[in-house]
């Protein structure tokens, strides 16, 4: 590539507010050509947006470490790389998982970080503000087909802040890269139903799944995955994609987790671990950066 990395990524300025020039990114981009590959190789990145990453409201240890690797990554691959999609975590204030949609018996919404079960809410330890009932069922659903519990997170990714925006950085990669190849970013928006939704194949709770993402996931020869977090978004979305293609063993080695652009939400390192290693079973590969080469 003519354009140097630092022509397009300051890594000192990660989770800073700063703009995406993309008019200026279109003029950068005019001087690389790129030689078009009959194989078609996805990156998808997982919620790398504001609100996940160091400083955000839920911001994953590490992350800009994380983040400077997948970039230099998708930098020495970028001729190889044809295509980029996202997933943009996006909410509202009042949903079930955040502590505007519970009280206490004294009024008091709960604490970022609060775990309630089904005997809490059937005990009145914690009520729902509204649909009481729909609540129940929901907390009940997720211990029974999830096999866990509602985790109220801090207020994070809402629609309309800044926390639900791309990191600057990353969006001005994968713009430019867009500019290039001449492909555009596919943009997967999840997290805006009443459960909650940690995979971009499909909710917590609730069976319908993205049957078009599926489809277009499989028109891939390889998909490279990065993002946060690795204990919850990473590895379900990974997860519901192998579900759904578990038949599918020679599609399912192509996929390619880079474990060193991504990191656990604290707390989480231990059950994050032990679903990794089932994953692994399934044929998908997961890789250091450095190691994968294309």
């Amino acid at each position: 590539m003519k354009t140097t990395f630092e022509e397009i990524i300051d890594i000192n300025r990660f989770g800073e507010n700063d703009p995406v020039d993309l008019n200026e990114l279109a003029k950068l981009a005019e001087i690389e050509q790129v030689s078009k590959s009959d194989e078609k190789i996805l990156f998808l990145g997982v919620d790398l947006q504001n609100d996940f990453l160091e400083g955000g409201a839920l911001g994953v240890p590490d992350s800009f470490k994380d983040l400077e690797r997948t970039l230099r990554f998708l930098y020495e691959h970028f001729n190889k790389i044809s295509h980029i999609a996202v997933s943009l975590d996006t909410h509202f204030i009042q949903q079930i998982f955040h502590a505007a949609w519970w009280i206490d018996e004294d009024g008091n919404h709960p604490e970022p970080m609060t775990i309630i079960s089904v005997e809490d809410v059937e005990s009145g330890k914690w009520q729902p503000v509204k649909h009481k009932e729909d609540s129940l069922a929901y907390v009940k659903a997720l211990e029974e087909n999830g096999q866990k519990q509602l985790c109220i997170w801090p207020y994070h990714c809402i629609e309309g802040t800044t926390g639900v925006m791309l990191e600057s950085q990353f969006a001005k990669f994968i713009h430019f890269h867009s500019f290039v190849h001449g492909n555009p970013i596919k943009k997967v928006v999840k997290g805006k139903g009443f459960s909650e939704m940690y995979g971009i194949v499909q909710p917590e709770v609730g069976r319908e799944k993205d049957e078009s993402l599926l489809s277009y996931l499989r028109e891939f020869d390889k998909i490279i995955v990065a993002g946060q977090a690795e204990s919850h978004c990473v590895y379900e979305s990974v997860k519901q994609i192998v579900d759904h293609y578990r038949e599918d063993n020679e599609f399912l080695k192509q996929i390619y987790v880079l474990t060193d652009g991504m990191s656990c939400i604290p707390g989480f390192e231990e059950v994050s671990e032990q679903g990794w290693s089932e994953l692994r079973k399934t044929g998908i590969q997961l890789v250091d950066s450095t190691d994968l080469k294309l």
